[in-house]
């Protein structure tokens, strides 16, 4: 699936990544995902794309940020927004990185063979296409095996590749100890 001279790029959709690897029930551990690529491959850069909390004095996902960013990860971020949803009058949230993996895939077309999306999101078919139709390849990593799938049906017809995140978790659980 990978060539040892192939540029790859990496996005990861930290909220979709989470959702899925809390489906599957398993411990992810970033250090071998960096481990897998580089073995496998010439990794480029790895992005991780997260919302944080900016009001809150402590956000659960900030010491996983921490060590992205001091681990060999871009991360991107941008602040959680909160606004009231008309129909209800509840608060709500809303954190959504659509853009910003679009805008980053696209960004660095010119420095990668191959993108490699762990996302699951049907959203991303059209930066996919686009990204194809620039000469690259794009493979899509995420799951059919959660209930329900977290892979978009048209995200996967539109990708080059698609990875089942459940078949290649033993490289990238995370061991005690």
């Amino acid at each position: 699936m990978f060539y040892p001279d192939e540029k790859v790029a990496v996005f990861i959709d930290g909220s979709n990544l989470y959702a899925a690897i809390r489906s599957l029930g398993f411990d992810f551990d970033y250090k071998k995902l960096l481990d897998y690529f580089h073995s496998r491959c010439r990794l480029v850069r790895a992005y991780y794309y997260t919302a944080l909390g900016d009001d809150q004095e402590y956000s659960p996902i900030r010491p996983l940020v921490d060590w992205l960013a001091y681990n060999g990860y871009t991360v991107v971020t941008k602040p959680i927004k909160e606004y009231v949803d008309p129909a209800t009058g509840n608060k709500r949230t809303k954190g959504n990185m659509d853009i910003e993996i679009a805008v980053g895939m696209i960004t660095m077309a010119p420095y990668y063979d191959h993108a490699v999306l762990f996302s699951g999101d049907g959203d991303f078919r059209s930066i996919v296409e686009a990204v194809q139709n620039l000469g690259k390849q794009v493979t899509v990593v995420s799951s059919l095996v959660t209930h329900p799938p977290m892979i978009a049906d048209e995200l996967r017809r539109q990708a080059d590749e698609f990875i089942e995140l459940d078949s290649i978790k033993d490289n990238l659980i995370r061991r005690p100890g």
